[in-house]
């Protein structure tokens, strides 16, 4: 594994250690490109306060640390600024204010709601509600075809408890969309080491049904995590049992 785009810093609250740290411990582990996709910000209208991603304050210490880490170490690895987003219809215009004049390299889907954080469901929940299950995958789609994403990061964090029918239409539904349109499912590796509900063989073999092909992200939230080969080893072999193509770098961020 020679890529790997789903980075964190300690500035969305929940993760550890410095910029250069992640970068030196990629290097370390033989990575080429190393992306950073912290949880972006959102302008909260009501002065809401997220306790799960870094603060809109938080945006020029980002790019300025990740800027100069970028010059220094340009021989050693390929380094990318990048955010992981939810699409939040009525948030996006304010989020594309606040980021208009940063040197954004890319963004990932990582659908943690479906609504505003202030008054939204976490969608790692498990429900039986297909409804909540369909907005999700509606979400998705639409925010996937507006082009802002470069890839869905752990697309089965929606945990249904519902019908399996429900589950083979829905998720069905979103895994042809993004073969469509070339879009990569992320095979999450924090997820798998956690032993979380994801990746879930379930979806994958939906997902390997369809044709889809498959990215590794290892959402790190500690440096350590970027050196620590078995991890990418698990990735892999994960991806060998379902059968998956794997996407290994993503094109045209130069």
């Amino acid at each position: 594994m020679l890529a790997n785009y789903h980075t964190h810093t300690s500035r969305c609250g929940h993760a550890r250690g410095t910029d250069r740290e992640y970068v030196e411990r990629a290097i370390e582990a033989g990575f080429d490109v190393l992306g950073f996709s912290d949880h972006c910000p959102w302008v909260f209208s009501d002065g809401y306060v997220s306790g799960i991603r870094m603060r809109d304050t938080d945006v020029d210490g980002y790019f300025s640390s990740l800027t100069d880490l970028k010059k220094e170490y340009a021989d050693d690895i390929k380094l990318y600024i990048g955010f992981e987003a939810e699409y939040i219809p009525a948030l996006i215009e304010a989020q594309d204010r606040l980021l208009a004049d940063y040197p954004l390299d890319y963004m990932i889907m990582g659908q943690h709601f479906n609504n505003p954080e202030s008054c939204g469901v976490y969608m790692g929940v498990p429900t039986s509600d297909e409804g909540i299950l369909r907005e999700y995958v509606d979400r998705i789609i639409e925010g996937m075809d507006s082009g802002r994403y470069r890839y869905l990061a752990h697309p089965d964090l929606l945990d249904f408890t519902g019908s399996a029918e429900a589950y083979e239409e829905h998720y069905t539904r979103l895994c042809q969309f993004l073969k469509d349109k070339d879009i990569p499912v992320e095979i999450n590796m924090l997820g798998m080491m956690n032993n979380k509900h994801y990746p879930s063989e379930r979806f994958f073999r939906i997902a390997k049904k369809v044709g889809n092909k498959a990215i590794i992200g290892c959402d790190a939230h500690i440096p350590e995590f970027l050196s620590d080969t078995s991890v990418m080893k698990v990735g892999q072999a994960f991806a060998d049992l379902m059968k998956l193509e794997l996407v290994e770098s993503l094109s045209g961020l130069d």
